[in-house]
This record gives C-alpha cells, structure tokens and sequence, in this order.
C-alpha cells in the first residue's frame, strides 16, 4: 500500500485528490495539510510514502517545506511530488534541487496522476525527456555555482556517461541502448552514481548533471 499526504491549502483540491487516490487498491491517503508547517509535522509523524505538495500555499510554502523535509535524516525515504498551476512555475527547478522526485501541473488527467504516484513511490523520478529538455532551457540563467570538480571526480568515467544521458530525461532501459549495456546494469550504475553524490533519487542526478556541465542545453535541443 502507497501511503500518500496531500499539502494544499485549498479543501476542494484536497478533496479532489483524496477521492481518486482512495478510489486505488494500492494507494491511500494517511493525512492532509493545509499548509507547509502543518505538512511537515505530519509527514514527520506519519512517513508517508509520497507527498502530494502544492509549491505555493501561505506561511511556509511547497518549495520551504520541501527543503525542511529533505534536510531531515529521518524522511530519506519521502518522495515528493510538487504541484504547480503552471506548466513550468519559477520555482519547479528550485523544488527539483532541494530534493522533489519531480512535478505535476494541476490538471493533470487522473490516470497520469495514479501513475505519477506509483512512479516515485517505486523511487524513479518524474521528469520526462520532453520536460527535462524544457527544465533545463528555461532554467539555464538560474544556475547557482558550479558543482565541485571533487564531485565529479568521484564518478567513474562509466558512471559520468550514464549520469550524462539519465540528465537527459532517458530511462534505463533507453541509457543501455545507447551504451550497449543491459537495463539491470544501467540501473546499477545509477544507483552507485546516487551513492556517491548524496542524490536522494533520479531528479537530483538531472539537476547535478545539468550543473556539473555533463549536459548543456544545447545538447537536447
């Protein structure tokens, strides 16, 4: 059983989710926040497998509570999923790099919903190519420092290729393709590659491959 908490500050929207998340064998809602604070004590009580989080919402917002919760040793395994009006809100890349598995607009159809909550809760991340591709175009001149050639360095030159092409948005199954490996061992190199670089998941290896300068804009036009 997923076990999902729902942030928004708006009841209807929550009630919205909570009736189709219920409506699933597989997934039920344990809690509801109406705002960042209520939703990081309960997450912190509770646990939950994934979070439902509305990036904007009074007080401590979606993007605050993200950074609090992943900051918390205890909630590694929370993943969390922002919910956004906009298609590509300011502060979706911001989301991304404190530690969300990715991001929905709110009308997403149901059944992609579902789908989304499953995915993260299996520990992928939510980024499709063609979203990543925009991400990270409209979120170029956003780029804070750039990462540490330390870190870099404690990738294997494999490890570098395979971090390159998942920041591309590609799965494993797509990244053994191109490098002529299984999709098991795709995977393996991923997780090695999360290890070492302290990414609680798949959307913080976009972000780390984008600012470590393994892919470029430009590259995924």
């Amino acid at each position: 059983m997923i076990r999902v908490l729902l942030a928004d500050d708006q009841a209807l929207v929550r009630a919205g989710f909570r009736a189709l998340l219920d409506s699933c064998d597989d997934i039920s809602v344990v809690g509801e926040a109406n705002d960042g604070e209520e939703a990081f004590r309960l997450i912190r009580d509770m646990v939950p497998d994934v979070v439902l989080m509305d990036i904007r919402m009074p007080g401590l917002d979606g993007l605050a509570a993200t950074a609090k919760i992943t900051a918390e040793a205890s909630l590694t395994s929370v993943r969390i999923i922002i919910l956004t009006t906009f298609d590509l809100d300011e502060y979706v890349f911001e989301a991304l790099r404190s530690g969300a598995s990715g991001f929905l607009v709110k009308d997403t159809e149901p059944v992609e919903l579902l789908q989304a909550v499953r995915v993260v809760a299996r520990g992928d991340a939510l980024l499709s190519p063609g979203v990543t591709r925009r991400l990270v175009a409209e979120f170029a001149q956003r780029a804070k420092e750039p990462v540490s050639a330390k870190k870099l360095e404690q990738l294997t030159e494999r490890e570098r290729e395979v971090v390159a092409l998942a920041g591309t948005g590609l799965s494993n199954e797509e990244i053994g393709a191109k490098l002529f490996l299984s999709p098991a061992t795709a995977k393996t190199h991923i997780s090695r590659a999360m290890i070492k670089l302290g990414a609680r998941d798949r959307a913080q290896l976009v972000v780390f491959a984008y600012e470590s300068g393994l892919v470029r804009p430009g590259w995924l036009g």
